[in-house]
């Protein structure tokens, strides 16, 4: 079988390849013994914080979420308004999707998409990468007023990914509401809210169970380039964040309904630094297919992204 052919130019992804019947890991996922997740750098005596935003309004919430956007640059939030039912939909979409034939995913592939708001990939830039990513993405461009372009979308996650983002933006809002009410901005005006979130994605992530987890790499290290990210994982872990001693290695793990959110660049950048846009990876596993569900919170294409007035003139 031609791996470039096959994966990458026919549209199969990752998955199309493990469903062939994938018993070895390929070459071209195989990381340089340095990049490899090592075991020994995990840090047990340090946690993210996991903060019970049912009241938005309390101070002693947002002090927590700004401590933490602060010293880690990641947090979880608990009993954030979407419901249980809503959360497990969501992941059941991912399965339902990656689970169709070949033919039928292959009509999202990249730069093949019946739609521009909607496209499949594999790994993170495969054209440009030395080595491969063991993940699948399914990516939305979400648009809040509707223009009709998700009726192009698969039917099999459409409604899931419209209901899912339609709530998470309730949240979006209020987190960055309480993020930049400590940054000394009142009010989130239309220039501001558009240099935040002027451009909403949300990703369908699929890891596929990998025969040699411990020599590729789910995501390798990276810092997110958004504002926020909001993450919906599984049950079955494997996310982990750089410690605070710039070293080590924090695992974040899955609790039930819970909301991962971590500080992208744009809001350290906005922020002057105040708040932390922290290194994170995600490692395969040998006998699971893991899902996860990113919203990447950007910045619209025509925003100016600098410290805020506000921080400035703070100090």
């Amino acid at each position: 079988m031609d791996f470039t052919d096959f994966v990458l130019i026919k549209g199969n992804g990752l998955k199309g390849l493990v469903d062939a019947g994938l018993e070895t890991l390929p070459q071209q996922y195989i990381q340089p013994p340095e990049q490899r997740f090592d075991l020994s750098q995990v840090i047990t005596e340090e946690s993210l914080p996991l903060i019970d935003v049912s009241n938005w309004d309390d101070p002693e919430v947002a002090k927590s979420i700004c401590e933490a956007a602060s010293k880690w640059g990641f947090f979880q939030i608990i009993n954030h308004g979407i419901t249980m039912e809503a959360l497990e939909s969501m992941k059941s979409a991912v399965h339902g999707f990656f689970g169709l034939p070949n033919d039928e995913r292959r009509k999202y592939w990249k730069g093949q998409s019946v739609s521009d708001t909607v496209w499949l990939k594999t790994s993170f830039v495969p054209e440009k990468e030395k080595v491969l990513e063991w993940k699948d993405t399914l990516c939305f461009r979400y648009i809040p007023e509707d223009d009709g372009s998700s009726s192009l979308w698969p039917p099999i996650c459409k409604d899931q990914v419209l209901d899912y983002m339609k709530a998470a933006e309730t949240i979006i809002k209020r987190l960055l509401e309480v993020l930049l009410k400590s940054l000394n901005v009142k009010e989130i005006d239309k220039p501001t809210e558009y240099a935040l979130m002027g451009s909403l994605l949300i990703n369908l992530n699929y890891y596929p169970h990998c025969p040699k987890p411990e020599l590729t790499a789910g995501s390798g290290p990276h810092a997110d380039a958004s504002t926020i990210t909001i993450l919906l994982q599984d049950d079955i872990g494997g996310l982990y964040v750089r410690g605070t001693d710039g070293e080590g290695w924090i695992h974040v793990p899955p609790v039930e309904g819970a909301l991962v959110v971590n500080i992208g660049d744009v809001l350290q950048i906005m922020s002057n630094d105040r708040y932390k846009s922290i290194e994170h990876r995600v490692v395969a596993n040998r006998s699971k297919n893991r899902v996860s569900i990113p919203i990447f919170v950007n910045p619209g294409a025509e925003a100016l992204i600098g410290p805020l007035p506000e921080v400035v003139a703070s100090g």
